[in-house]
């Protein structure tokens, strides 16, 4: 009986692996994310626009940037309402101003408690998740470090072409030596 147990978990466990395992065809993002201290940190954003500079789809936003935080019970204010630098390339792109409290939730998470490596997939749909047209679009990851200074690591890659890693770019708009390994190894593979 425990062998027979033993293999039926085995078998749900498998399942549930390859369900969740990316599609084919698939962009998938990763990035080690180095956890800091001090205020205005650990803020970032992963989306993806088409060639006309639209966002198309948010992966993820860190849910302070998208919610803010309450210390007094109160309904928080977006946390790039008041510290203006947190990942504002974003904020500007997806016109965050005009999106419900709905539309922030279902894109946002915690950010992450400890250091790590993070993955985001991409499976070319849109935000309903409706499939995109074919042709280039660009990815973005947008990071905040020490409420000053930001970083964007982007790419390109086009829906229909074939497997294999994609050149990443990246710009910082003020140096940070302080704080400048919080995103790093960045790689983006179409699958």
């Amino acid at each position: 009986m425990r062998k027979v147990l033993s293999l039926l978990i085995l078998c749900a466990a498998s399942a549930l692996m390859a369900s969740c395992a990316p599609k084919p065809g698939s962009l998938e993002l990763s990035f080690q994310y180095n956890k800091q201290t001090g205020p205005g940190s650990n803020q970032y954003a992963v989306w993806i626009e088409n060639a006309e500079g639209q966002v198309v789809k948010t992966l993820f936003v860190t849910e302070f940037t998208a919610k803010g935080r309450s210390r007094d019970g109160s309904k928080p204010a977006r946390g790039y309402t008041y510290r203006t630098s947190c990942v504002p390339t974003w904020v500007q792109h997806v016109g965050a101003e005009n999106l419900s409290d709905e539309q922030m939730d279902a894109v946002s998470g915690a950010t992450p408690a400890a250091s790590g490596v993070q993955t985001f997939t991409w499976d070319f749909t849109d935000q309903a998740g409706a499939p995109v047209a074919k042709g280039d679009y660009r990815f973005f990851i947008e990071a905040t470090y020490n409420g000053e200074s930001y970083v964007t690591h982007s790419g390109t890659v086009r829906f229909g072409a074939p497997a294999g890693d994609l050149p990443v770019e990246t710009s910082y708009t003020k140096a940070s030596e302080e704080r400048k390994d919080m995103i790093t190894d960045v790689k983006a593979r179409k699958l």
